[in-house]
């Protein structure tokens, strides 16, 4: 696929987030999630371009959200946010690629890095997310690990507070569903999907 206008092309390895329900992933989910761990080693965010295009598509209280996150998910997310405007074209609204370059936000509240992170992976995937999901009631550590699994949830949260449009609160709540159970258009489901998973 053709690189859109501004892009840089994440480091190699830099894919998109996992998810899935804990159980049943798909065969290429561990491979994501190994290149999706490799390129949240590389320091630094988006290239200055990419960061002005990002802030100029959000609204001011998603721009708060958006600065709170890691420069590997910002870097991950302009490269989701690109490709699903690449696939959209004219149909990619300011509301979609909110959508796309927010949609993992919700990881912010855990604190976790990329090792961290892993290990909540595993733990999700041993355990199943729905339950670890749970811990994040709890104390402790793995109150934390509870809350990385939920981010779907937080990221959801956070985004109503912030002013977003239904659209975008509704991916972050949706973002690791299986498509009969998506409320956003399935077109524009599919398009965020793909570009995430890429």
């Amino acid at each position: 696929m053709p690189m859109a206008e501004g892009r840089v092309a994440p480091p190699a390895g830099d894919g998109g987030g996992g998810g899935g329900d804990g159980g049943g992933r798909p065969s290429g989910e561990a491979l994501h999630l190994v290149r999706r761990f490799l390129g949240s080693l590389w320091p630094g965010g988006p290239g200055a371009r990419d960061e002005a295009w990002a802030v100029a598509e959000l609204l001011p209280g998603e721009v708060g959200l958006w600065r709170r996150m890691s420069g590997a998910d910002r870097r991950h997310a302009v490269g989701v946010a690109r490709r699903t405007a690449d696939e959209l074209g004219p149909a990619a609204s300011r509301p979609i690629l909110a959508a796309a370059l927010l949609h993992d936000v919700g990881k912010v509240d855990s604190g976790f890095g990329p090792w961290r992170r892993s290990i909540a992976t595993v733990l999700g995937v041993v355990f199943g997310h729905r339950r670890a999901s749970g811990w994040r009631y709890g104390r402790g550590p793995l109150a934390r690990v509870g809350s990385y699994l939920s981010h779907d949830e937080i990221g959801a949260d956070l985004r109503a507070g912030a002013g977003s449009d239904t659209l975008t609160v509704r991916w972050a709540r949706e973002h690791h569903l299986p498509a009969t159970r998506w409320t956003v258009p399935q077109a524009v489901g599919r398009a965020l999907k793909r570009a995430d998973d890429d």
